[in-house]
C-alpha cells in the first residue's frame, strides 16, 4: 500500500526520534511493548501505526500525539487552511485525526478534530504525558469515554474537561460514529 506524504514524514520522524535518544529497536520495543519487527516496518513506512501504538511511542518519547503529528508538517505558520492541515488515519480502527492548530513550539495548547466510525474503539494503555489537560467537545454523535474506573457518555454539544492519567478508551457506540474536537494542553 502506498503511504501518503504525511505517513512517510511520520515514519521518518519516528526513526529520527529513536536515533536522537540513542535507542536500538530492541530498547524501544522493551519500552513500548511493540515488537521490534513492527517498529521496523513503521519506521520504514511499510505500515502506519494504529492510534494505540502511536500513543505508546509518544509516551516513550514524552510527546503528545498532536505535537508529534505537527512535527511532521513543514514550516511554521500562524494560519492553516483546511487543505494544509495534517490528517492522519488509523484505518484499522476507523479513526481520523486532523491537526487544526498550526505547528509551533512556543504554544501549550493544540486543537484537534477527530472522527470515529460507528462501533470503533480506541484504547490507550498510558497517556503520552501524564497530567495533560484535555477538553472533548462533541460536534455530532455519541462518544463513550473511559478513563481508569470513570466513564462518561458524551452527546452532541457536551464538553468534558479532565487531566489525563491512566488507561483511556474512546468508543463510538452508534452506527453513525462520532465527530468531536479535542483540545490538548501541556502542563
Amino acid at each position: 500500500m502506498q503511504q501518503t506524504p504525511t505517513e512517510q514524514r511520520l515514519a521518518q520522524r519516528l526513526a529520527d526520534l529513536r536515533l536522537e535518544k540513542g535507542w536500538s529497536l530492541e530498547t524501544l520495543a522493551e519500552l513500548t511493548g511493540i515488537s521490534r519487527a513492527s517498529l521496523s516496518r513503521i519506521e520504514r513506512a511499510e505500515t502506519s501505526p494504529t492510534a494505540s501504538l502511536l500513543n505508546r511511542l509518544c509516551s516513550a518519547y514524552g510527546l503528545t500525539m498532536s505535537r508529534l503529528l505537527s512535527e511532521v508538517e513543514q514550516g511554521a505558520v500562524q494560519l492553516l487552511r483546511p487543505a494544509q492541515q495534517s490528517v492522519w488515519r488509523d484505518v484499522e480502527n476507523g479513526y481520523e485525526r486532523r491537526s487544526l492548530s498550526p505547528p509551533a513550539q512556543a504554544f501549550h495548547a493544540e486543537l484537534v478534530e477527530a472522527r470515529l466510525d460507528g462501533g470503533a474503539r480506541i484504547e490507550y494503555d498510558i497517556p503520552p504525558l501524564a497530567g495533560l489537560e484535555q477538553h472533548i467537545w462533541i460536534l455530532d454523535g455519541v462518544l463513550e469515554f473511559h478513563m481508569d474506573d470513570r466513564s462518561w457518555r458524551l452527546e452532541q454539544g457536551d464538553c468534558l474537561r479532565f487531566h489525563l492519567f491512566g488507561r483511556t478508551c474512546f468508543h463510538a457506540p452508534e452506527a453513525a460514529g462520532v465527530h468531536y474536537a479535542l483540545v490538548v494542553a501541556r502542563p
